[in-house]
C-alpha cells in the first residue's frame, strides 16, 4: 500500500531557499551597495567558487587578530586591523554576489559563510584579549559572538527571514577600520617623535 506523504524529506530540506535578507543598515546604502556596482569589472574567474573568496575573507580576519593583538606595542599592528577587517568585509560583500552571478548558489557556501563570519568575530575578540592580557574578557567576547549568531541563525530558519538592524556589522566594521587607522597613525607619529 503506498501513501503519498507531503512531508519534506531532509534532502528536501536541504534544497529549499536561503532566507530573504532584509537590511536597515545605515552604512549598507553608502558602502555595500556601491560596492555590489563594482562586481562586473572586478577580475574574478567565473569558475572561482564562491567558498574561496569567504576563506579569503576569513584568513584577512585572522590578520585582524594578528593587529588587535600587537596593536598597543606597534603601529603596524592597527595598520593590520584596519587592512584586515576592511578586506574581511569586502570579501563578505562579494562572496554571495559572486555566487549569484556565477549561478554557484549552493546551502554549502552559505553555511560556509554564516559559520565562519561569527568565527571571525571571535578572533577579533581573541586578539583584542591578548591585547588588553585579558583571556577572560577575550572568552566572553566569543561566549556572546556565538549566541547571537545561533539566535539570527535560528531566527532566519524560524522566519525565512535573516535581518540586519541600523546597527549591524556593516557599522562594527566600518567602526574597527576607522579606529584602527586612527591607532596606527597615532602610534606612527608617536614612534617619530621618539
Amino acid at each position: 500500500m503506498e501513501t503519498n506523504d507531503a512531508r519534506p524529506t531532509a534532502l528536501d530540506s536541504l534544497r529549499m531557499t536561503m532566507s530573504q535578507r532584509i537590511s536597515h543598515s545605515l552604512l549598507d546604502p553608502v558602502l555595500t551597495l556601491p560596492m555590489k556596482r563594482w562586481y562586473p569589472w572586478l577580475p574574478l574567474p567565473r569558475q572561482l567558487p564562491p567558498e574561496a573568496i569567504v576563506l579569503t575573507g576569513h584568513g584577512l580576519a585572522i590578520m585582524a587578530a594578528v593587529g588587535f593583538a600587537f596593536s598597543t606595542q606597534y603601529w603596524w599592528g592597527g595598520l593590520l586591523i584596519a587592512l584586515g577587517v576592511a578586506g574581511n568585509h569586502i570579501a563578505d560583500v562579494f562572496d554571495g554576489t559572486h555566487a549569484r552571478a556565477t549561478g554557484q548558489c549552493r546551502n554549502g557556501g552559505e553555511l560556509l559563510d554564516h559559520f565562519l563570519d561569527p568565527l571571525s568575530f571571535g578572533a577579533w575578540a581573541v586578539g583584542l584579549g591578548v591585547c588588553a592580557g585579558r583571556p577572560y574578557l577575550a572568552l566572553a567576547l566569543v561566549a556572546a559572538i556565538q549566541a547571537q549568531a545561533l539566535l539570527t541563525s535560528i531566527r532566519a530558519k524560524m522566519t525565512g527571514e535573516f535581518r540586519l538592524s541600523r546597527v549591524g556589522p556593516t557599522e562594527f566594521k566600518s567602526l574597527l577600520v576607522l579606529v584602527a587607522a586612527a591607532l596606527a597613525i597615532a602610534h606612527g607619529f608617536g614612534a617619530a617623535a621618539v
